[in-house]
C-alpha cells in the first residue's frame, strides 16, 4: 500500500515543484526592481523638474511591484508549505490508518487556491511592468514608411 501513498503524492510534488521554479522567477524579478529602485533613490535627488517627476512616478511604480511580487512570494510559500502538509497527512494516513483524505484533499484545494491567487498576482506585475515600459511615440516615428 506504501507504492499507492506515493502514487498519490506525487501529483501535490509536482506542483511544489512549480511553486519552486515560480519561485525563482519571482526572486529574480525582485533582485531586478530592488536594483533599480537603487538607482532611482539616487537619481531622485541630483533631478528637478519634469525629469523629477519622471523618476517619482517610475518610483511609484517599483514601489508597487516590490509589493506585488512579495505579495505573491508569500502566497507561494504558504502553498508549498501547505502542499508538504497534504503529502505528510497522506503518509500519516498511510502509517497510522486514519482516514484523513477529506482534510488532504481541502489541503490541496488550499495550496491549489494559493497558487493560482499568486499568479493572479504576478500577472499584474508584469503588466504593470510593461505598462511603465510604453516606447514613446517620438521614438517609434509611426508617420514614416519604412
Amino acid at each position: 500500500m506504501i507504492a499507492h501513498t506515493i502514487q498519490l503524492a506525487l501529483a501535490p510534488v509536482f506542483v511544489l515543484v512549480a511553486i519552486g521554479n515560480i519561485l525563482n522567477i519571482l526572486a529574480q524579478r525582485l533582485s531586478r526592481v530592488v536594483d533599480r529602485s537603487r538607482v532611482l533613490q539616487d537619481r531622485h535627488k541630483q533631478t528637478t523638474g519634469e525629469e523629477h517627476d519622471m523618476v517619482v512616478l517610475e518610483i511609484r511604480t517599483i514601489d508597487r511591484r516590490i509589493q506585488l511580487i512579495s505579495r505573491a512570494i508569500l502566497l507561494l510559500v504558504i502553498s508549498g508549505i501547505t502542499i508538504g502538509f497534504t503529502v505528510a497527512l497522506l503518509f500519516l494516513e498511510e502509517f497510522l490508518g486514519l482516514s484523513v483524505q477529506p482534510v488532504a484533499g481541502g489541503c490541496f484545494i488550499f495550496a491549489i487556491s494559493l497558487l493560482m491567487g499568486a499568479l493572479i498576482l504576478f500577472m499584474q506585475e508584469t503588466r504593470t511592468a510593461t505598462a511603465l515600459l510604453r516606447i514613446p511615440e517620438e521614438f517609434l516615428e509611426s508617420h514614416r514608411k519604412l
